[in-house]
């Protein structure tokens, strides 16, 4: 998809700036690519949830290509993650397909099942009892195979393990995990003595990745690869490093076992409920719900994103070389926000205890938790052909 010097600058459309991977994107975008003009327009300008603003937006500017690395917090109920990540990544499909233009989807590790040297064809099996997010997420994935197969969509689709990087505004992920360390909140080992792996992507080279892929869209269209480092990194290793370059005494090198670690989980849980029915403000971390990964060895492969024409623009960067410069920025930028305390104050709302739907929208998230696969096959039944009131 490369054009010559003498050809326009290609116009493309950013979709989740805001975020880390979106962050690094504009950045990279703006910095070291004068063909290249990409634009960024924020939620009130473009909403996924919104199919009028995506019809709207792509009429007026017909960008060259497309890429979407927006989501929801893993926390939100079901409408919203089925609003957003899966339906409004799939009209920004169906908008990409009518103008025959590429699309670039980020996706995640929670699609994943565990396990060693997972491929790109690995999935969780497509049911109600996935979260949200990583049901969204997998009907996403099923959708634009489905698209690509159907109608010829030009799509490539990212999935990332857990992402690192500076300049992220969320705590969540790696930074959650660095957070309750430096803040005590992890007073022993949520994980065992050794052997728990987990595969890290660095958000500051996908970038060059999603580039490279605009440049040889006939090699990389229509397939998905994983995006990570390597190597993959051992849990226990990692909280050992952070507490060590911190100099901390916690958390203490006593190896909580999951029964343990899930019982006490429940258990927070109950309590948090409590307060809030007394008007008191307290909250879980929304990356409890995957407490089981803490446990539990999931590693990517990848091996098919290796043997592509992409050369990985540096190697030899991994989360423990980068680890002290993401500490030192994350410190200073959580102390001058004045976030620590004795617990951490991120909230967790689950879904489950909502009332039975009273509208069309809530009928569709009612399906979207307890029958995703119906929901998914009446969508790619009805509902993926390209937008061709763009045209």
């Amino acid at each position: 998809m490369g054009k010559s010097d003498t050809s326009p600058k290609m116009n493309g459309l950013l979709v989740g700036g805001s975020g880390l991977i979106g962050g690094y994107l504009l950045h990279y975008f703006k910095t070291k690519t004068p063909e290249i003009d990409v634009r960024a327009p924020n939620s009130k300008k473009l909403s996924l949830r919104q199919l009028d603003d995506i019809i709207n937006y792509f009429k007026r500017n017909k960008p060259d290509f497309v890429i979407n690395c927006a989501i929801t917090t893993i926390r939100s109920d079901a409408l919203l993650s089925y609003e957003v990540n899966y339906l409004g990544s799939l009209n920004l499909a169906r908008a990409a397909l009518a103008l025959d233009i590429p699309y670039i989807h980020i996706s995640s590790a929670a699609t994943l099942p565990p396990g060693e040297n997972l491929t790109e064809e690995d999935h969780l099996p497509l049911g109600s009892s996935l979260s949200n997010y990583a049901k969204s997420k997998l009907m996403t994935e099923m959708t634009l195979r489905h698209m690509h197969e159907k109608y010829g969509l030009q799509y490539t689709l990212i999935r990332l393990g857990i992402v690192y990087g500076a300049h992220d505004h969320k705590i969540q992920g790696i930074n959650r995990l660095l957070f309750n360390i430096v803040d005590r909140a992890m007073p022993f080992m949520l994980t065992k003595k050794k052997g728990v792996l987990h595969s890290y992507s660095n958000a500051s080279k996908v970038p060059y990745f999603i580039h490279h892929i605009l440049k040889n869209t006939g090699e990389f269209s229509g397939k998905h690869y994983h995006f990570v480092d390597p190597e993959p990194v051992d849990l226990a290793k990692l909280i050992l490093t952070i507490k060590s370059y911190m100099k901390l005494k916690t958390p203490r090198e006593i190896y909580i076992p999951y029964r343990v670690a899930k019982s006490g989980n429940n258990f927070m849980s109950s309590v948090i409920k409590l307060f809030n029915r007394l008007g008191y403000k307290a909250n879980m971390p929304a990356e409890m719900i995957f407490l089981e990964s803490f446990y539990k060895t999931q590693t990517l492969s990848c091996k098919k994103l290796q043997n592509s024409s992409f050369v990985d623009p540096d190697p030899q960067s991994t989360v423990f070389t980068e680890l002290s410069s993401m500490i030192e920025y994350y410190i200073v930028r959580w102390d001058h926000l004045n976030l620590f305390s004795s617990f951490s104050n991120k909230d967790f709302n689950s879904p489950h205890n909502r009332q039975k739907p009273a509208d069309p929208s809530e009928k569709l998230a009612e399906i979207f938790m307890k029958a995703p696969q119906e929901l998914l096959d009446t969508i790619q039944k009805d509902g993926i052909g390209p937008l061709k009131e763009i045209l």
